[in-house]
């Protein structure tokens, strides 16, 4: 199984699509805009889907949300790649529990498919999506009050980090109780089975 989890879009044309091991002639993206629903500012995303088209990636998009089991496997079904987009990390969960998504990225991981996560895609990874509710206002939860994500890494991610948050998340971390990984735009995590690999210059630990 291969996962890419990244901070921002930046990586993803720096490191993060060559890491699937997938030609770009034969890369078929299926590229999930849900969390941006969630999102009061939507700009960011036509300027990704801007870049990737810029640089000839083949992608198709999707919104979960209210989709069928059935009709997000046939979505998926000739993609291999699944690249799911930030925004608002409790609206992307919502339409996870909500759609039964969970299950299907099961079935698609176990495939083969690749999946690539940035900022809220990454954080849903996670065992829980609680780092995003560190973020005190100006962030709708949307009425969900269980943060337990879909587990597929051993630790809870910080994305977008810079300096002027050092103090905030060494505060914050003290009541984790999973580890916590820390990640700039620019950076991103490469886990294939059971190795990680960070990409995009020094790991930060507080």
């Amino acid at each position: 199984m291969k996962l890419i989890l990244a901070s921002d879009f930046s990586f993803l044309l720096k490191y993060g699509y060559d890491m699937t091991g997938i030609l770009r002639s034969e890369m078929k993206i299926g590229y999930v805009t849900t969390a941006s629903k969630g999102s009061k500012d939507k700009t960011f995303y036509e300027k990704v889907k801007n870049s990737m088209r810029e640089d000839n990636f083949a992608f198709e998009e999707i919104d979960i949300e209210k989709k069928s089991k059935d009709e997000m496997l046939n979505f998926f079904k000739n993609k291999n790649v699944i690249h799911v987009e930030g925004g608002n990390t409790f609206y992307l969960l919502k339409a996870i529990r909500e759609t039964g998504f969970a299950e299907v990225l099961k079935e698609l991981l176990s495939e083969g498919k690749v999946y690539i996560g940035t900022s809220a895609g990454a954080y849903i990874m996670c065992p829980s999506i609680e780092v995003a509710n560190w973020s005190e206002t100006g962030r709708d939860r949307f009425g969900l009050t269980d943060f337990s994500a879909l587990n597929y890494v051993p630790f809870v991610l910080k994305v977008h980090y810079t300096d002027e948050e050092k103090f905030l998340v060494k505060n914050k971390m003290k009541t984790l109780k999973y580890p916590l990984r820390i990640l700039r735009d620019g950076q991103g995590i490469i886990k294939e089975d059971n190795k990680y690999t960070l990409l995009g210059g020094e790991e930060i630990t507080l």
